[in-house]
């Protein structure tokens, strides 16, 4: 992701850059540790033994993985199609791990990547989603995520990405592919549909607040990250070998159209015309009572002996 897109040309909203974001991204430090869960930033370099890719996914992984499936429930209302989103995403990272890895904000690749996926209007075709989902115990929470629901979705996923991830205006508006002036005015109108369904949400620090109360009460669950990157190098395998399976038949057609077909030009037939000028065909009447005995003698004299062989003298 291209975070500096819109930021040369960035201008300053007071009315919603009052307040600075309260954290900012730390995921480029997952890929400068070594092994376990948990990411610290380093106090200074240490000579270490280089991280291999499957450490530095996972470590990525351990760190992204729960708190994206939170915001990306935040941005469908449903679990499973969140949990799916974030698996795929990680698993389109690790498809593309050498480019990934290089990137100055990995997690934020992962991110719009799970966005993307979570929103993608195939969805809708699904069976498993054509009906909504049990919505949270709390009424309060129930009438937030509904709100949250009604917003077309470049809207809600601005106010996720400013209120509840963190990121400044231009990082937001490069993330949703729109300028700066654009995301600002999608932000406060997200924010006044919010506030006209839950007024003490006016303020954003609370809104902020609840939108973490209400993505920590779930009680959502990541895959482990060998079986993320397991399903990844089976996605793979499977699209090589069906690419590799159709280029083989395109190839066997093509030969047996270039056999089969003709090596010179056959002018075509052409179309049948009516001939004219030929007498019109008279039907054949009775036969008169002298016709009738000449054909009873005929009949009689060809039926056995040489007459049948041999004709008659005159």
């Amino acid at each position: 992701m291209d975070h500096d897109r819109h930021a040369p040309n960035d201008t300053h909203f007071p009315v919603v850059t009052g307040e600075p974001p309260k954290c900012r991204s730390i995921y480029v430090y997952v890929l400068f540790r070594a092994k376990g869960p948990s990411v610290t930033p380093p106090q200074e370099p240490e000579p270490s033994a280089p991280l291999t890719p499957a450490q530095a996914f996972d470590a990525l992984y351990a760190f992204c993985a729960p708190a994206l499936v939170r915001q990306t429930y935040l941005l469908t209302g449903r679990r499973e199609l969140a949990r799916e989103s974030v698996e795929r995403a990680f698993q389109l990272a690790w498809q593309r791990w050498p480019e990934v890895a290089r990137d100055r904000d990995p997690g934020g690749w992962v991110r719009a990547a799970a966005y993307d996926c979570a929103l993608s209007p195939w969805h809708r075709f699904h069976p498993r989603y054509r009906h909504p989902e049990a919505p949270p115990a709390d009424p309060s929470d129930r009438t937030l995520l509904a709100a949250l629901l009604e917003l077309p979705p470049p809207y809600r996923r601005t106010l996720l990405l400013y209120d509840g991830v963190g990121l400044d205006l231009p990082e937001t508006a490069a993330e949703t592919e729109a300028s700066t002036p654009a995301a600002a005015g999608r932000l406060l109108h997200a924010r006044e549909v919010v506030a006209a369904r839950l007024p003490d949400l006016a303020d954003p620090p609370e809104l902020r607040r609840r939108l973490a109360a209400l993505a920590a009460t779930e009680r959502l669950r990541a895959a482990k990250p060998p079986q993320v990157r397991t399903g990844s190098e089976r996605r793979t395998r499977f699209w090589t070998h069906a690419a590799i399976a159709c280029t083989v038949t395109l190839i066997g057609t093509t030969s047996f159209v270039l056999s089969t077909a003709p090596t010179h030009y056959e002018p075509p037939v052409a179309v049948g015309r009516a001939i004219e000028g030929l007498p019109p065909r008279v039907s054949q009447g009775a036969l008169s009572h002298k016709e009738a005995e000449l054909r009873a003698w005929l009949r009689s004299r060809t039926a056995h002996g040489p007459e049948r062989l041999v004709p008659l003298g005159r």
